[in-house]
């Protein structure tokens, strides 16, 4: 698509305004790295356009503090003292690494999972956030603790004009189908492959 150009023109009666202005599913999946950082980049997109973003953190230990969490809250904290970008709020809806979940029992991990889930929906419902980032919540649905019809369904209805960019590994053939916007990365290379652990300012 150079310059920006679409391929086909779509003979569903909208105008090109309203057809740009849909609101997106957008899935970030695969193996590589990469998912979630491209996920918070448009977070970061939208708040500089003015919008409520809320993100939406599944799996990873609320202990856990990654950077661009401090960025965004940041910058969550200068919109509500100067007024500038978006408002942005951050939610850790689960406990525990996905490899390792050490951290309680399995039964906690997917009671915090759907409890996550409910609130997204009630959010979604009440048309709360302009921007969804739902970061690994292709997990807790793999897993059995959020069921994807329930999802698909949720999000196909969603009201209003809101976006959700859904990362994890593995996404559901469903989730796939229902998105409008599906990236998959492809791990080539990784400094984990040759024994080398993740780093300061490049995994958070």
């Amino acid at each position: 698509m150079p310059k920006g150009e679409i391929a086909v023109t779509p003979n569903d009666g909208l105008s090109t305004r309203q057809r740009r202005n849909r609101p997106l599913i957008m899935v970030h999946t695969g193996d590589g790295k990469g998912k979630s950082t491209a996920a918070f980049g448009m977070a970061l997109r939208a708040w500089n356009q003015g919008w409520s973003v809320g993100v939406f953190q599944f799996v990873k230990s609320a202990k856990w503090r990654i950077g661009e969490q401090t960025a965004l809250e940041t910058l969550a904290e200068l919109h509500a003292k100067d007024g500038v970008g978006g408002p942005i709020e951050w939610h850790k809806m689960g406990s525990g690494w996905s490899w390792s979940r050490r951290q309680g029992s399995a039964e906690d991990h997917a009671a915090e999972a759907a409890e996550g889930w409910q609130e997204i929906k009630r959010r979604l419902a009440a048309d709360t956030h302009r921007l969804y980032v739902l970061d690994e919540f292709t997990y807790p649905i793999n897993w059995g603790w959020v069921d994807i019809d329930d999802v698909v369904q949720t999000l196909r209805d969603r009201p209003g004009n809101q976006h959700v960019v859904i990362t994890g590994r593995r996404a559901d053939p469903k989730l796939l189908e229902v998105a409008n916007l599906v990236t998959e990365m492809t791990k080539v290379k990784h400094p984990m492959d040759e024994g080398q652990k993740g780093q300061r300012g490049i995994e958070w």
